[in-house]
């Protein structure tokens, strides 16, 4: 993508730097990372990530700022999973977009999906900078100005972002970052380099318990006050592992939430149909699906809260959907495939990348650095491109201007 750091990466390359680069990604986390991660960082022009970042913004605003679909939305949260004092606009949001090859040969940006909940906003920075320090970026021709965050976003900026969104005005001793069974989770390094970053600590949602309003957990023998919750955990898997509570979401807490749980439910694929914009791809609810189309191997068939890329189909069959019981079409979408640009050159040949956008909205939306997922199979997640090299999680590098 700029074509002068892509040829002296890729000259430059050797196994030892990136076995010594996963080394220090484990160090700085304090666990072994479990999911693959791409010999290379990509370089992009910044004013192609600032483009993401803007339609991402427009994509955003669209939804929130639209009382007739915050009316729609309210259909998307489950009774059982609906909290109390929800904001007015979610705190966290991904917007994922692919490269495709527009008519006149530029290249656009074309969404994925978007999903109002944290991301790995800890785990990126230690990872992004890993890049550069291993492979000393830095002292490559022309490679003095790389960075990695946006919006004019340094380390110290970024971290206090964090630390408002996250913390707030609390004692990181009373805020907790939930998850489910979180030493299970491949996204452990992320919790772990949050706790080193903030100061607060990781809870398994099987420990908390609830007193009249509040909520606690215990440590060292002593009751810890919960007064603010990073919540990491998804209903979706809370589901499939029938994960027993001991309280209850819909209760009058007195607890803050750094990323109110109904968001999670509004922006999210449930989205994807009502947004009108040139990077978002035809989508429809398969409820709402007057016939099959004939050329399914040019769709994709996704359930809305999934994660992780979990129980999608690229290039559906007629009995995939079929399958699918009438009142359970509801959950679904059926999305126009996009034919992403293979944009970075590897010695493995043409890769694809698909660019995640992590924004934060406090006083305003600010989008805040990117995640990078790079595949040559026909889906970008990591667990999709497990046993290939020059693929998986990757950090998106521009030069400063």
């Amino acid at each position: 993508m700029i074509p002068s750091l892509r040829k002296q990466f890729n000259s430059s390359f050797t196994p030892e730097k990136y076995q010594a680069f996963l080394r220090r990604i484990d160090d700085a986390c304090g666990t072994q990372v479990q999911f693959r991660l791409s010999e290379t960082p990509c370089f992009f022009p910044k004013s192609l990530l600032d483009r993401m970042a803007e339609d991402g913004k427009e994509l955003i605003r669209q939804l929130v700022e639209s009382p007739e679909y915050i009316s729609r939305s309210n259909a998307s949260i489950p009774e059982e999973f609906r909290v109390a004092n929800e904001p007015a606009h979610p705190m966290f949001v991904q917007v994922d977009f692919g490269l495709v090859r527009g008519a006149n040969g530029e290249l656009q940006p074309k969404l994925v999906e978007l999903q109002a909940f944290p991301s790995l906003y800890a785990y990126q920075v230690a990872m992004a900078q890993s890049y550069i320090d291993i492979y000393g970026l830095d002292r490559f021709e022309g490679g003095k100005g790389l960075r990695f965050f946006l919006g004019g976003l340094d380390e110290r900026t970024y971290r206090e972002l964090l630390r408002a969104a996250i913390v707030g005005t609390h004692d990181p001793e009373n805020v907790i970052l939930m998850e489910i069974r979180p030493r299970e989770q491949k996204t452990l390094p992320d919790f772990l380099a949050t706790e080193k970053m903030l100061g607060v600590r990781t809870v398994d949602i099987e420990a908390i318990r609830k007193e009249g309003r509040q909520l606690y957990y215990e440590r060292n023998g002593g009751r810890v006050p919960i007064r603010r919750i990073y919540n990491r955990a998804i209903v979706d898997e809370l589901q499939r592992k029938k994960v027993k509570l001991g309280f209850d979401w819909r209760d009058d807490l007195d607890v803050e939430w750094a990323g109110h749980p109904n968001w999670y439910f509004r922006i999210s694929k449930f989205s994807i149909p009502y947004l009108r914009h040139e990077s978002v791809p035809r989508t429809w609810f398969l409820d709402r699906l007057e016939r099959i189309p004939d050329d399914l191997e040019n769709y994709a068939l996704k359930p809305l809260y999934s994660f992780a890329g979990l129980g999608v189909v690229i290039a559906p069959k007629k009995e995939d959907i079929e399958a699918i019981p009438p009142e359970k079409r509801g959950e679904y979408i059926l999305q126009e495939r996009m034919h992403f640009e293979p944009v970075i050159e590897t010695p493995f040949g043409g890769t694809k990348a698909e660019v995640r956008v992590m924004y934060v909205w406090l006083e305003k939306l600010q989008a805040a650095m990117t995640i990078v997922r790079m595949g040559r199979g026909l889906m970008m997640g990591v667990d999709q491109n497990r046993n290939m090299e020059w693929v998986g999680a990757s950090a998106g590098l521009y030069l400063a201007e």
